[in-house]
Order: structure tokens, then C-alpha cells, then sequence
């Protein structure tokens, strides 16, 4: 399969990427709330911002519960997750015109494995591009029906997200769940914001920055290719984020904002993750050899 790439340095080139992959870059609508006395986190340990944070991705593969608790391999644990519904958001404003791509779908976060419906706005395409792109997520790769520009309607695109020069945190139009979990394991300095209500959920509301080679560095095995492609290909090291964790520790919801700035004018590009109905039963199978496209990817 021909795929161009783009390093991830500068607005238009970001784009490019996006657009690469079939979509084109977006965000994330789901807006943060919060108010309250913020407090620094307590970077002695204890069970302050930032340690609460950086389980996020534990607590939902079910390896930790809420609490630091480990749990036995299979086992769930009172914190744990396993799987979840998603939603998500991308946006991204260049140009002066603001595009926002939004998908929904279910992942395991034990198997790291989902899949998503992926819907391009009105503008963002041709109209034959307007079909929502179905994509399954699976370690190390990401796999695209209805891909567009010459790809067979019946046919995948496989995409090694470990040659991406993000990763696949921007380029598919969603980050993947897990990753966007995995990218607070370099958190920093997180500052507590405050008690919230989301979808009728109680959370705590967590603000900072965290890093990306300290995220490849911590992240699951699975999860470490990726993000060390990220760590190279971003122009910025750190990520802000916001993230909103339920009293089991469950990440409910994280918003990242990434930053491409080169010789021209910066872009924001920011992914919006929504996490809920955990524990839903997920089942994906992926696409056989022969079903995958491997002829050349016709470029916008």
C-alpha cells in the first residue's frame, strides 16, 4: 500500500496528514466544565491528581482498580472498566474555516481493540467522501472501510500506526481510546479543578500537561510504538489535556489539545475522547489478507 506521509510540523502539513489517512483534521466537541478551588498535585505520591491520572489507563484495562489496587490478571476489579462506549470529537481551525469530524463506536480496553464510525462535515470532502468511514483500532495498526480516493468500496485500508508520524493520535479523525488513556501516563504537573457532573455522572475535573516520550515510556507494551512515532513526529513534546475521572477512578472523559507550529501560524488541533456504558460486550474481527487494499492511494 502507497500512503504519504507527512511529518507533523506546521498547520497545512498537519492537515495534509489528516487528509492522508481520510480524513481531514478535527476536534473535539465535547466542551470541559468545571469550577472550584484548584489544588497543585501532590507529586510525594498518595492518592492526589497526579496519581490519579496516571492509573487512568490502568483502571481501564482492569489491571488497577480506582484506589492503586492491583487486580489478577482476568479478574475486574470494583475500579475496572474492560470495555466502554465512545464518542469522540476532532476539530481544527486553519485558514479561517474550523472543521470537526465526530465518531461513535465501542472498544476493549483489555484487548485494545474497537471499532468506530467515523463522519466527515459537510465541506470537509467530496461528496462521495460524505459516507461515514468505518475503522477498527488493534495494536500497532488501524484499518479503514470506505476510505475514498480509489480504495474498492468493499476493500480495507491497513495503516501501521507505528510509522505515523503522530501515531494515529490526530491522523484517523478520533484518537484512539486507549492511546488518549496511555498519553496521561506522562502527565506532569495536573492541577485539580474541581467536583463536576457529567451525563449525570459525578467526576473530578483534572487539568495539565504531560509529556510524550514519558508517555512511550510508561505506556503499555502495546501501546509504546505509537506513541514513541508521536514522541519523534510532534513538534511539541507536551500535550494539555483536561480529564474527568468517576469516584472509581474511571476515565469518563479527556479532552488533549495538540499544537503544530512551524514557519507559518500555529494550529490547534484538539480530540475530545467520551467514555461510558463500561463493561459493554465488544467483539471485532479483523479484516482477512485478502480483503485489505494494497494498490496505490490516489492523493487530494
Amino acid at each position: 500500500m502507497l500512503v504519504r506521509q507527512h511529518r507533523s510540523k506546521g498547520g497545512a502539513r498537519a492537515v495534509c496528514a489528516l487528509a492522508v489517512a481520510g480524513v481531514m483534521a478535527a476536534t473535539g466537541g465535547c466542551s470541559g466544565g468545571g469550577g472550584g478551588d484548584r489544588a497543585v498535585a501532590d507529586d510525594r505520591g498518595g492518592a492526589g491528581p497526579l496519581d490519579a491520572v496516571h492509573r487512568a489507563a490502568a483502571v481501564l484495562a482492569g489491571t488497577v482498580t480506582g484506589t492503586g489496587t492491583a487486580v489478577m490478571s482476568g479478574a475486574a476489579g470494583p475500579g475496572a472498566a474492560g470495555s466502554a462506549e465512545v464518542r469522540t470529537a476532532m476539530e481544527t481551525a486553519a485558514g479561517g474555516t474550523r472543521v470537526t469530524i465526530r465518531g461513535r463506536g465501542v472498544y476493549d480496553f483489555r484487548h485494545r481493540t474497537g471499532r468506530l464510525t467515523v463522519v466527515l462535515p459537510e465541506g470537509a470532502a467530496g461528496a462521495a467522501e460524505h459516507r461515514p468511514v468505518t475503522e477498527l483500532l488493534a495494536p500497532g495498526a488501524l484499518y479503514m472501510m470506505n476510505r475514498g480516493a480509489g480504495v474498492p468500496s468493499d476493500k480495507w485500508v491497513r495503516i501501521d500506526t507505528t510509522s505515523l508520524a503522530d501515531g494515529n493520535l490526530v491522523t484517523g479523525g478520533a484518537t484512539d481510546p486507549m492511546a488518549a488513556a496511555e498519553l496521561l501516563r506522562g502527565a506532569d504537573r495536573v492541577t485539580y479543578v474541581g467536583r463536576a457532573v457529567l451525563d449525570g455522572v459525578p467526576v473530578r475535573h483534572y487539568r495539565g500537561t504531560t509529556d510524550l516520550g514519558r508517555a512511550a515510556r510508561e505506556a503499555a507494551p502495546e501501546s509504546r510504538g505509537a506513541l514513541r512515532a508521536a514522541a519523534k513526529g510532534f513538534r511539541r513534546d507536551t500535550v494539555r489535556f483536561d480529564a474527568y475521572l468517576d469516584d472509581q477512578g474511571r476515565l469518563r472523559k479527556v479532552r488533549h489539545r495538540f499544537g503544530f507550529a512551524d514557519e507559518g501560524p500555529a494550529v490547534e488541533v484538539v480530540s475530545t475522547t467520551l467514555l461510558y456504558g463500561f463493561g459493554v460486550p465488544v467483539s471485532v474481527r479483523l479484516p482477512d489478507d485478502r480483503d485489505i487494499y494494497t494498490g496505490r492511494i490516489r492523493q487530494r
